[in-house]
């Protein structure tokens, strides 16, 4: 007498009917940009220790504010791995917080807090166009790597075109906040360089991002009417 085998009983690492192993594991959900910044609570996270500089300068003086800022940072980045939420974000942040200090103590000025990234967005909007100059305009090239569709958009004009604007509006928001904080920075106006870093910061941001979208979605749905042969 022999054992009937039963096909549709399966172990945890059998072949499903009609499929191949292990296909299933490409089906992994892909993490949103903002759940990788840690969610609407990472957005919040890291205006706290600009905000606690700021209010620590003007109570308690440079030192204070330098320490108060690194303790927030430190705080937070505490509080997420008791939390287990995502500690990327916090570890970055925390990194951003201490080269902002330490440039802080440097130049012994608070305003010095926000130098760094005052630059940085001249450097990054100098860099977003200068890809548009050499016609890789970058808002494609991360969208593209980010979606899994590569290039392909390199060869389609409008699609080329709609991420030229996208990539263009990311360097307009990193130009005005890089003109906007350096004439507040000349100026000594460290409180009203605290309230344009998180004023200008995620909501312009989040504007250009929804341009990217557009741009992103326009150019799919150009590649998928297109076809394989045509692009």
């Amino acid at each position: 007498m022999t054992a009937s085998v039963h096909p549709s009983r399966t172990g945890s690492g059998a072949q499903e009917p009609g499929g191949t192993p292990g296909k299933h594991v490409k089906h992994v959900k892909q993490r949103t940009a903002l759940e990788q910044m840690g969610g609407p609570a990472g957005l919040v996270y890291t205006m706290l220790p600009v905000t606690a500089f700021v209010l620590a300068n003007a109570a308690l003086g440079l030192t204070g504010a330098i320490v108060t800022a690194l303790g927030t940072g430190l705080a937070i980045t505490v509080l997420r791995l008791v939390r287990k939420e995502p500690l990327q974000p916090a570890l970055s942040g925390l990194f951003g917080v201490a080269v902002a200090a330490f440039v802080a103590w440097k130049t012994g000025s608070a305003k010095g807090y926000f130098l760094l990234g005052i630059w940085s967005n001249l450097a990054l909007g100098a860099f977003f166009l200068l890809s548009v100059v050499v016609r890789r305009p970058l808002a494609g090239v991360v969208w593209g790597a980010l979606n899994g569709t590569g290039t392909a958009w390199l060869r389609d004009k409008p699609s080329r075109r709609a991420y030229d604007i996208a990539t263009l509006t990311l360097t307009a928001v990193f130009a005005a906040r890089f003109v906007v904080q350096q004439w507040l920075y000349d100026e000594d106006r460290t409180g009203w360089l605290a309230f344009t870093k998180l004023a200008m910061g995620y909501p312009l941001l989040a504007v250009a991002l929804l341009v990217v979208l557009w741009a992103g979605r326009s150019s799919a749905k150009r590649l998928k009417a297109a076809g394989p042969d045509d692009r």
